[in-house]
Protein backbone atom coordinates (compact mmCIF):
# COMPACT_ATOMS: atom_id res chain seq x y z
CA UNK A 1 0.00 0.00 0.00
CA UNK A 2 1.36 3.48 -0.79
CA UNK A 3 2.72 5.02 2.44
CA UNK A 4 3.84 8.45 1.23
CA UNK A 5 0.39 10.03 1.07
CA UNK A 6 -2.29 9.81 3.74
CA UNK A 7 -6.04 9.95 2.96
CA UNK A 8 -6.21 13.38 4.63
CA UNK A 9 -3.42 14.74 2.41
CA UNK A 10 -5.14 13.36 -0.70
CA UNK A 11 -8.33 15.16 0.23
CA UNK A 12 -6.52 18.42 0.90
CA UNK A 13 -4.75 18.16 -2.46
CA UNK A 14 -8.16 17.83 -4.13
CA UNK A 15 -9.61 20.79 -2.25
CA UNK A 16 -6.84 23.15 -3.36
CA UNK A 17 -6.34 21.71 -6.87
CA UNK A 18 -6.52 24.08 -9.89
CA UNK A 19 -10.04 24.96 -10.98
CA UNK A 20 -9.16 24.71 -14.66
CA UNK A 21 -10.98 27.50 -16.47
CA UNK A 22 -10.93 31.02 -15.10
CA UNK A 23 -12.13 30.55 -11.55
CA UNK A 24 -14.78 32.69 -9.95
CA UNK A 25 -14.82 33.50 -6.25
CA UNK A 26 -18.02 31.46 -5.80
CA UNK A 27 -16.30 28.36 -7.22
CA UNK A 28 -13.28 28.79 -4.94
CA UNK A 29 -15.60 29.31 -1.98
CA UNK A 30 -17.69 26.23 -2.82
CA UNK A 31 -14.58 24.05 -3.21
CA UNK A 32 -13.45 25.02 0.29
CA UNK A 33 -16.95 24.43 1.66
CA UNK A 34 -16.82 20.95 0.13
CA UNK A 35 -13.47 20.38 1.84
CA UNK A 36 -14.96 21.39 5.19
CA UNK A 37 -18.03 19.21 4.60
CA UNK A 38 -15.87 16.20 3.67
CA UNK A 39 -13.71 16.57 6.77
CA UNK A 40 -10.57 17.42 4.80
CA UNK A 41 -10.57 20.77 6.59
CA UNK A 42 -11.31 20.57 10.29
CA UNK A 43 -12.30 23.11 12.91
CA UNK A 44 -9.21 25.23 13.66
CA UNK A 45 -7.30 24.29 10.51
CA UNK A 46 -5.38 27.12 8.90
CA UNK A 47 -6.13 27.89 5.25
CA UNK A 48 -3.47 28.93 2.74
CA UNK A 49 -2.81 32.66 2.39
CA UNK A 50 -4.51 34.61 -0.40
CA UNK A 51 -1.37 34.35 -2.53
CA UNK A 52 -0.95 30.63 -1.83
CA UNK A 53 -4.62 29.93 -2.49
CA UNK A 54 -4.53 31.87 -5.77
CA UNK A 55 -1.40 30.04 -6.96
CA UNK A 56 -2.70 26.61 -5.90
CA UNK A 57 -6.13 26.96 -7.51
CA UNK A 58 -5.01 28.92 -10.56
CA UNK A 59 -7.06 32.04 -9.87
CA UNK A 60 -6.35 35.74 -9.41
CA UNK A 61 -5.41 36.96 -5.95
CA UNK A 62 -8.49 39.18 -5.85
CA UNK A 63 -10.65 36.09 -6.55
CA UNK A 64 -9.07 34.25 -3.62
CA UNK A 65 -9.62 37.32 -1.44
CA UNK A 66 -13.31 37.49 -2.40
CA UNK A 67 -13.76 33.78 -1.71
CA UNK A 68 -12.27 34.09 1.78
CA UNK A 69 -14.50 37.10 2.44
CA UNK A 70 -17.52 35.02 1.41
CA UNK A 71 -16.49 32.24 3.80
CA UNK A 72 -16.10 34.77 6.62
CA UNK A 73 -19.57 36.15 5.92
CA UNK A 74 -20.94 32.61 6.24
CA UNK A 75 -19.18 32.14 9.58
CA UNK A 76 -17.06 29.26 8.26
CA UNK A 77 -13.67 30.93 8.71
CA UNK A 78 -12.16 33.72 10.76
CA UNK A 79 -9.06 35.81 10.09
CA UNK A 80 -6.66 36.61 12.92
CA UNK A 81 -3.90 39.20 12.79
CA UNK A 82 -0.37 38.99 14.13
CA UNK A 83 2.59 36.65 13.76
CA UNK A 84 0.45 33.59 14.54
CA UNK A 85 -2.42 34.94 12.47
CA UNK A 86 -4.06 33.70 9.31
CA UNK A 87 -7.46 32.42 8.20
CA UNK A 88 -8.82 29.48 10.19
CA UNK A 89 -11.80 27.15 9.79
CA UNK A 90 -14.47 27.80 12.43
CA UNK A 91 -17.29 25.33 12.98
CA UNK A 92 -19.38 25.54 16.16
CA UNK A 93 -18.38 22.53 18.28
CA UNK A 94 -16.70 21.11 15.17
CA UNK A 95 -20.14 20.07 13.87
CA UNK A 96 -20.48 20.12 10.08
CA UNK A 97 -23.71 18.11 9.79
CA UNK A 98 -25.93 21.19 9.43
CA UNK A 99 -23.66 22.54 6.69
CA UNK A 100 -23.95 19.24 4.79
CA UNK A 101 -27.74 19.08 5.27
CA UNK A 102 -28.11 22.54 3.75
CA UNK A 103 -26.04 21.44 0.78
CA UNK A 104 -28.10 18.25 0.33
CA UNK A 105 -31.36 20.20 0.55
CA UNK A 106 -30.13 22.64 -2.12
CA UNK A 107 -29.48 19.80 -4.59
CA UNK A 108 -32.11 18.30 -6.87
CA UNK A 109 -32.70 14.55 -6.92
CA UNK A 110 -31.47 14.45 -10.52
CA UNK A 111 -28.24 16.16 -9.50
CA UNK A 112 -27.79 13.80 -6.55
CA UNK A 113 -28.35 10.67 -8.65
CA UNK A 114 -26.02 11.96 -11.39
CA UNK A 115 -23.27 12.59 -8.86
CA UNK A 116 -23.75 9.10 -7.40
CA UNK A 117 -23.53 7.51 -10.88
CA UNK A 118 -20.24 9.26 -11.58
CA UNK A 119 -18.89 8.33 -8.14
CA UNK A 120 -19.96 4.70 -8.59
CA UNK A 121 -18.29 4.38 -12.00
CA UNK A 122 -14.96 5.67 -10.74
CA UNK A 123 -14.99 3.85 -7.38
CA UNK A 124 -16.08 0.52 -8.90
CA UNK A 125 -13.39 0.67 -11.58
CA UNK A 126 -10.80 1.49 -8.91
CA UNK A 127 -11.90 -1.57 -6.90
CA UNK A 128 -11.57 -3.82 -9.94
CA UNK A 129 -8.08 -2.56 -10.75
CA UNK A 130 -7.01 -2.66 -7.11
CA UNK A 131 -8.06 -6.30 -6.81
CA UNK A 132 -5.76 -7.19 -9.69
CA UNK A 133 -2.85 -5.17 -8.28
CA UNK A 134 -3.04 -5.69 -4.49
CA UNK A 135 -1.07 -8.28 -2.54
CA UNK A 136 -1.83 -9.80 0.84
CA UNK A 137 -0.10 -7.01 2.75
CA UNK A 138 -2.12 -4.36 0.90
CA UNK A 139 -5.40 -6.13 1.69
CA UNK A 140 -4.49 -6.54 5.36
CA UNK A 141 -3.69 -2.81 5.59
CA UNK A 142 -7.05 -2.00 3.98
CA UNK A 143 -8.90 -4.19 6.48
CA UNK A 144 -7.04 -2.51 9.34
CA UNK A 145 -8.48 0.87 8.32
CA UNK A 146 -11.96 -0.45 9.12
CA UNK A 147 -10.92 -1.12 12.72
CA UNK A 148 -10.01 2.52 13.35
CA UNK A 149 -12.27 4.21 15.95
CA UNK A 150 -13.56 6.94 13.64
CA UNK A 151 -16.97 8.54 13.55
CA UNK A 152 -19.04 9.51 10.52
CA UNK A 153 -17.75 8.11 7.28
CA UNK A 154 -14.06 8.43 8.12
CA UNK A 155 -13.26 4.68 8.36
CA UNK A 156 -15.13 3.73 5.17
CA UNK A 157 -13.97 6.94 3.47
CA UNK A 158 -10.32 6.21 4.21
CA UNK A 159 -10.84 2.61 3.09
CA UNK A 160 -12.19 3.72 -0.29
CA UNK A 161 -9.49 6.37 -0.72
CA UNK A 162 -6.76 3.78 -0.20
CA UNK A 163 -8.62 1.33 -2.43
CA UNK A 164 -8.51 3.94 -5.20
CA UNK A 165 -4.78 4.47 -4.60
CA UNK A 166 -4.22 0.73 -5.02
CA UNK A 167 -5.63 0.91 -8.55
CA UNK A 168 -2.15 2.16 -9.57
CA UNK A 169 -3.77 4.70 -11.90
CA UNK A 170 -2.77 8.22 -10.88
CA UNK A 171 -5.43 9.80 -13.09
CA UNK A 172 -8.23 7.60 -11.73
CA UNK A 173 -7.08 8.14 -8.15
CA UNK A 174 -7.09 11.94 -8.60
CA UNK A 175 -10.61 11.83 -10.03
CA UNK A 176 -11.82 9.61 -7.18
CA UNK A 177 -10.32 11.93 -4.56
CA UNK A 178 -11.98 14.92 -6.25
CA UNK A 179 -15.34 13.14 -6.21
CA UNK A 180 -14.87 12.08 -2.60
CA UNK A 181 -14.66 15.71 -1.48
CA UNK A 182 -17.99 16.21 -3.25
CA UNK A 183 -20.13 13.08 -2.78
CA UNK A 184 -18.15 11.88 0.24
CA UNK A 185 -19.18 14.92 2.26
CA UNK A 186 -22.84 13.91 1.82
CA UNK A 187 -22.04 10.36 2.88
CA UNK A 188 -21.13 11.63 6.34
CA UNK A 189 -24.85 12.14 6.99
CA UNK A 190 -25.61 8.52 6.12
CA UNK A 191 -22.73 7.16 8.20
CA UNK A 192 -23.97 9.10 11.23
CA UNK A 193 -26.76 6.48 11.24
CA UNK A 194 -25.18 3.63 13.31
CA UNK A 195 -27.11 0.90 11.46
CA UNK A 196 -26.08 2.22 8.05
CA UNK A 197 -22.45 2.65 9.15
CA UNK A 198 -22.20 -0.87 10.60
CA UNK A 199 -23.73 -2.36 7.46
CA UNK A 200 -21.32 -0.50 5.18
CA UNK A 201 -18.26 -1.43 7.26
CA UNK A 202 -19.36 -5.05 6.92
CA UNK A 203 -19.73 -4.57 3.16
CA UNK A 204 -16.17 -3.20 3.00
CA UNK A 205 -14.91 -6.28 4.80
CA UNK A 206 -16.61 -8.31 2.06
CA UNK A 207 -14.69 -6.23 -0.49
CA UNK A 208 -11.46 -7.24 1.27
CA UNK A 209 -12.53 -10.89 1.12
CA UNK A 210 -13.25 -10.59 -2.61
CA UNK A 211 -9.83 -9.02 -3.16
CA UNK A 212 -8.19 -11.82 -1.21
CA UNK A 213 -9.96 -14.32 -3.48
CA UNK A 214 -8.81 -12.29 -6.53
CA UNK A 215 -12.47 -11.85 -7.49
CA UNK A 216 -12.41 -8.44 -9.18
CA UNK A 217 -15.98 -8.61 -10.47
CA UNK A 218 -17.37 -9.18 -6.97
CA UNK A 219 -15.27 -6.34 -5.54
CA UNK A 220 -16.62 -4.07 -8.27
CA UNK A 221 -20.21 -5.16 -7.62
CA UNK A 222 -19.86 -4.57 -3.86
CA UNK A 223 -18.65 -1.01 -4.38
CA UNK A 224 -21.62 -0.35 -6.65
CA UNK A 225 -23.90 -1.81 -3.95
CA UNK A 226 -22.37 0.62 -1.44
CA UNK A 227 -23.11 3.60 -3.68
CA UNK A 228 -26.65 2.41 -4.48
CA UNK A 229 -27.42 1.92 -0.78
CA UNK A 230 -25.95 5.29 0.14
CA UNK A 231 -27.77 7.27 -2.54
CA UNK A 232 -31.06 5.63 -1.53
CA UNK A 233 -30.42 6.79 2.06
CA UNK A 234 -29.56 10.31 0.86
CA UNK A 235 -32.69 10.55 -1.30
CA UNK A 236 -34.80 9.59 1.72
CA UNK A 237 -33.04 12.27 3.76
CA UNK A 238 -33.49 14.78 0.93
CA UNK A 239 -37.25 14.06 0.97
CA UNK A 240 -37.37 14.42 4.76
CA UNK A 241 -35.54 17.76 4.66
CA UNK A 242 -37.93 19.16 2.06
CA UNK A 243 -40.99 17.82 3.86
CA UNK A 244 -39.79 19.46 7.05
CA UNK A 245 -39.25 22.77 5.22
CA UNK A 246 -42.76 22.59 3.75
CA UNK A 247 -44.27 21.99 7.20
CA UNK A 248 -42.38 24.98 8.59
CA UNK A 249 -43.62 27.16 5.72
CA UNK A 250 -47.20 25.96 6.22
CA UNK A 251 -47.05 26.75 9.93
CA UNK A 252 -45.61 30.21 9.26
CA UNK A 253 -47.07 31.30 5.90
CA UNK A 254 -46.75 35.01 6.65
CA UNK A 255 -43.39 36.01 8.10
CA UNK A 256 -43.48 39.00 10.42
CA UNK A 257 -42.90 42.26 8.55
CA UNK A 258 -39.56 43.93 9.07
CA UNK A 259 -39.65 46.78 11.51
CA UNK A 260 -39.39 50.21 9.94
CA UNK A 261 -36.39 52.16 11.14
CA UNK A 262 -37.22 55.16 13.28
Amino acid sequence: MPQNTTPQKRLLTAVFAPLGDAGKASRVEERIVQGISAGALLDGDRLPTELELAASMGVATVTAREALAGLRNRGLVETRRGREGGTFVTLPSGDRSELVRRRLAAMSRVELRDLAIHYSAIAATAAELATDAADGEDIAALAHLLDAPMGGNRAVGNFLLELAALSQSARLTREYVRLHTDYGSLLGLAHADPAFDASMVSLCRSICAAMGAEDASTARALVREYVQTSVAWLIDEHTRLHSSAEVTTAENPHPAPARRKA
